[in-house]
């Protein structure tokens, strides 16, 4: 009885312990719920004063909260990405770098996966411009990535910038995958390259600005147009009249024009029978101020058998050069334009010097 009376008292004083364990151990359970619910609440308030202007349905990641001071990230706003002439931008794009890549049997499917890293830049910017860059062809490291993305964005910029493209990308933008950066870029090149596409017209979308200002993230919208028109020359002149109204009058033109250009390219026993294609690469463009003017351009200054479109658009650059150099206006057409076959842009050149030089012997 004594043995049963101990064991039964020592099994209650045990009960008890257990129970007051557990009380506590539940108590602490509910503490540290209550102090995570606070913390949330915490920091629900301080996203919801920090963002009021912040849209519905973009969400502040972690990293936003701790960025640096002055610091500022851009997202594309999540309405914007469902608009129907955004989404046929992209496609349009997609598409086209898919057929400049088709010998490399790289497929594109997302541009901001597929572009982010550098490969495909690089590649499309090697097809277009035919000029190799010293890059490493498969990196997997974000530092070898960057350093790709550098390179390709450095030869990209150096071509765009003197022709008055504004520069919206970047190294740290295209490799955060931002997709207003990207479409900024493939845009500039689609335009400059005079890709045979249609890009659709007055694309704008809304991006969502965050910047950090005395610890405080502050947010705006802001409207980005990607394109404006796709049309290379606004001002409509008497050949776009001809071309759209009296083609049987521009064969004529055309007559004449080859005319006057092989009164003077054949004491060079050279002679011109399709001026779209035969002005194209710059070399009888050359040759033929330098006829007009009676002097001699020297061997060095241009690519006497262009392989590249870069060449050729040196040779069209040098040409028009030479024809301001001789007291002509600028041409209104671009180099890239004649490089490219189009006939309106090579007629007004031509047609500019018949007008000038046509009495010349």
């Amino acid at each position: 009885m004594l043995l049963a009376s101990h064991v039964s008292h020592s099994s209650s004083a045990k009960m008890k312990k257990d129970e007051s364990f557990l009380g506590k151990l539940g108590g602490t359970l509910i503490r540290k719920k209550k102090s995570k619910e606070v913390s949330d609440l915490h920091e629900e308030g301080r996203n919801a004063i920090n963002a009021p202007m912040l849209p519905t349905g973009t969400d502040i990641h972690p990293e936003d909260t701790l960025m640096e001071e002055n610091a500022e990230r851009i997202m594309l706003d999540p309405t914007s990405r469902e608009n129907l002439k955004f989404k046929d931008l992209l496609k349009v794009l997609i598409d086209w770098i898919n057929s400049e890549l088709e010998e490399d049997r790289i497929i594109v499917k997302d541009l901001e996966e597929d572009c982010y890293d550098g490969q495909v830049l690089q590649k499309l910017f090697e097809e277009l411009s035919g000029r190799k860059l010293n890059v490493a062809e498969v990196t997997q490291s974000e530092i070898g990535q960057k350093q790709k993305l550098q390179t390709v964005l450095e030869a990209v910029n150096e071509l765009l910038r003197p022709h008055g493209w504004t520069i919206e990308w970047s190294v740290d933008s295209i490799h955060s995958k931002n997709l207003v950066a990207i479409v900024y870029l493939l845009v500039a090149l689609a335009m400059h390259f005079q890709a045979p596409i249609r890009l659709p017209e007055h694309v704008s979308v809304q991006v969502v600005v965050i910047k950090k200002r005395e610890g405080i993230l502050q947010t705006a919208l802001v409207t980005k147009e990607l394109t404006s028109t796709t049309e290379y020359e606004s001002e409509r002149d008497a050949f776009d009249t001809l071309l759209d109204h009296a083609p049987d009058k521009l064969n004529v033109v055309k007559t004449s024009l080859i005319t006057f250009v092989n009164k003077h390219l054949n004491k060079l026993n050279l002679e011109v029978t399709e001026l779209e294609s035969q002005f194209a690469d710059g070399v009888y463009l050359i040759l033929l101020m330098g006829l007009l003017e009676d002097y001699f351009v020297p061997l060095y200054n241009f690519f006497l058998t262009p392989e590249s479109f870069e060449q050729k658009v040196h040779n069209v650059a040098f040409a028009f050069e030479l024809m301001q150099d001789g007291g002509l206006k600028k041409p209104k057409a671009r180099p890239e334009d004649v490089v490219n076959l189009n006939l309106k842009s090579t007629l007004r050149v031509l047609y500019n010097l018949f007008t000038n030089y046509k009495n010349s012997d």
